[in-house]
């Protein structure tokens, strides 16, 4: 763009100007234009690539722009017949150096090869833990939809096992409901049991069906007092000739239901023995 822009400004300079002085004068001013536009264009180039900036540069390259622009927009409103294919060129040297600047500007903001490879290895490795993370949130979900079938899965057959007995009990308490109430159980018991004892009807109670009492083996002995231990863990010691050693003590003691702690049967062991 910035040589269109350059044979642009050159030929209409010449054609503008070359029917008021001689072709080589207006060669000479086109030239002049083009030559300032391109030296400061290329001072300012070096000054960026070595990381400098000057606004004087800057000023006098933009300034340059502005007189080629202002030629071409001159010409095409003095020109008779394509005045619109002019004014449509007329932009071209600003826009070119607005490519300048642009491009400039990427430079300053560009990376180098190892920088772009380190910054896609980073963007990839994100990548990577992102799809990990997902796969193992997918996995879990999964594994927590298995478990969760298969927890309701095994609760509504311990719910149809349960409705089958209690249905199953239901029936056989009802039977036996009918033959304890019955007249006929009643005379056959009384013929069974008068010879036995006259005048006595046996009454058998049916099961009971519901909550139960709890069995009294299984209910928590009192802890024993030192002094009861000590003469509990004696009395196992001496009931064998020779005395019992420790473990076998503790086994017996165990076996015949009593309960303590290791700590505090070792310690009555050591009192008695």
């Amino acid at each position: 763009m910035t040589a269109v822009s350059m044979v642009l400004t050159l030929a209409v300079v010449v054609m503008w100007l070359g029917t008021a002085v001689p072709w080589p004068v207006a060669v000479v001013v086109g030239l002049g234009i083009d030559g300032g536009w391109l030296a400061t264009l290329a001072y300012e180039r070096r000054l960026a690539a070595q990381g400098d900036h000057s606004n004087a540069v800057t000023a006098v390259g933009w300034s340059f722009g502005l007189i080629a622009t202002g030629v071409l927009v001159a010409h095409a409103l003095t020109a008779e017949g394509s005045a619109g294919a002019w004014l449509a060129v007329a932009w071209l040297p600003l826009a070119a150096k607005a490519l300048w600047l642009v491009h400039g500007l990427w430079e300053r903001t560009a990376l180098t090869p190892s920088a772009l490879d380190s910054i896609r290895g980073i963007q990839q490795e994100a990548r990577d833990e992102a799809a990990v993370a997902r796969a193992r949130l997918r996995a879990e979900a999964a594994t927590e939809e298995t478990r969760l079938t298969a927890v309701t899965a095994a609760g509504a057959r311990v719910a149809r096992v349960q409705a089958k007995t209690a249905q199953t009990l239901s029936r056989a308490w009802s039977t036996l409901a009918t033959a304890r109430d019955g007249e006929d159980t009643g005379r056959a018991l009384t013929s069974v049991t008068t010879p036995v004892t006259p005048g006595v009807t046996p009454r058998w109670e049916l099961p009971v069906w519901g909550p139960a009492e709890p069995v009294p083996a299984l209910e928590a002995a009192p802890a024993l007092t030192d002094a009861e231990l000590d003469a509990l863990v004696d009395r196992i010691r001496h009931s064998q000739t020779p005395a019992l050693s420790y473990r076998e003590m503790a086994a017996r003691f165990r076996a015949a239901g009593h309960s303590a702690s290791e700590v505090r049967l070792r310690a009555a062991w050591k009192r008695v023995a």
